[in-house]
């Protein structure tokens, strides 16, 4: 346990879990999290600013906690090209904690209406705004978040066991299989991964609901990402298998696939463990970039990408900046609290710094 107590120490590999887990722990309590149904649209509600909420009444001046109003969006001034917002001063609607919204399935199974956080009235609490169809955009980025989080994970659980496998027959066999196998593994390391995933996404039939275009996102990915692993694990392999703990395996009988199983492959784990969590960001990123340029998830269902895709449009990114930067924080976040983590994971695996 002194790598554990290495990682612990470590304030940036601690920071970078930490905002991990309150990420995936908020993604996985979306239904309860977000306040409003991130595919229901408000009315006379599109392209609405952060919701400001008060603490004392605006016409009395008294104190009564916080609450927001009902705010619409006004006609377009056609000389000026301005929206006026309309608040309806005359009815206050108090912000709550667990206050009853649109019904969701809890653990998928019992019925509920409660959310983390809302108003009680006609009020609504928008805390990044609404986008372009007037859906809530901080409802739509915590749902979203499912999508770009978990598709690292389901990422490199394809691809890793594919990567140990076949790096591993690779490294322990030698002669003609391992002249085939490297062969293939360059073959695929030349070809450039964003180009691929773009023409592939390009191809895809119009009509895939967006689950499904999120599994062949993470296929397309992961088939191109194994090599690299495969091509590190074989010469991690060509070292172990010399060692007498597989020596004395091969000499009382053991199976090969049971040697690389159970002997090999488990000498490579820290170095394994090191590579997932530097590679889950690679998976994020590629389902972010194809939902900008629009070949990953699409509309109406929300990913951190689409939701960044508002970037191309000029008129968003000068008057509407709310609804850019949050997807494009959470990114950048998620990314560097992995590589956190995954830099602090090999300092405290390091072999040279265990031995010290």
């Amino acid at each position: 346990m002194n790598w554990w107590q290495k990682l612990t120490k470590n304030p940036l590999a601690r920071f970078g879990a930490l905002l991990l887990l309150t990420f995936y722990l908020i993604v996985i309590a979306a239904d309860v999290v977000a306040p409003y149904d991130p595919y229901v649209s408000q009315p006379d509600g599109s392209l609405l600013p952060p919701t400001k909420i008060y603490w004392r009444n605006q016409q009395t001046k008294k104190f009564i906690g916080p609450h927001v109003y009902p705010t619409t969006q006004g006609p377009t001034d056609l000389e000026t090209g301005d929206r006026k917002l309309n608040v309806d001063w005359q009815k206050p609607s108090p912000v709550g904690l667990f206050v009853p919204g649109s019904e969701y399935k809890l653990f998928g199974v019992i019925p509920f209406n409660r959310h983390l956080f809302g108003t009680v009235g006609e009020g609504k609490i928008n805390l990044l705004g609404t986008d372009e169809q007037a859906r809530d955009q901080f409802s739509r980025l915590v749902y979203g978040g499912r999508i770009s989080l978990f598709i690292g994970l389901v990422g490199i659980a394809i691809s890793f066991p594919l990567g140990l496998i076949i790096g591993g027959i690779s490294g322990y066999f030698g002669g003609w299989v391992d002249g085939i196998i490297m062969r293939l593994v360059e073959v695929l390391m030349t070809i450039p991964g964003i180009y691929l995933l773009v023409a592939l996404a390009a191809v895809l039939p119009p009509g895939l609901t967006s689950a499904q275009r999120f599994l062949l996102i993470v296929l397309i990915t992961s088939f191109i990402s194994w090599s690299g692993l495969a091509r590190v694990i074989r010469g991690q392999v060509l070292s172990i298998k010399e060692r007498e703990f597989v020596q004395a395996a091969k000499t009382m009988g053991a199976n090969p696939f049971y040697i690389i199983v159970r002997h090999v492959l488990p000498q490579t784990a820290s170095y394994v463990i090191i590579s997932a969590t530097l590679a889950v960001p690679g998976f994020i990123v590629a389902e972010s970039v194809l939902s900008l340029i629009g070949l990953g998830i699409q509309q109406p269902d929300p990913s951190w990408g689409n939701l960044l895709s508002l970037a191309t449009n000029a008129s968003i990114i000068v008057l509407q900046p709310w609804l850019i930067w949050p997807p494009a924080l959470l990114i950048i976040l998620t990314v560097l609290a992995f590589n956190l983590l995954g830099d602090g994971l090999r300092d405290a695996l390091d072999p040279r710094s265990l031995q010290r």
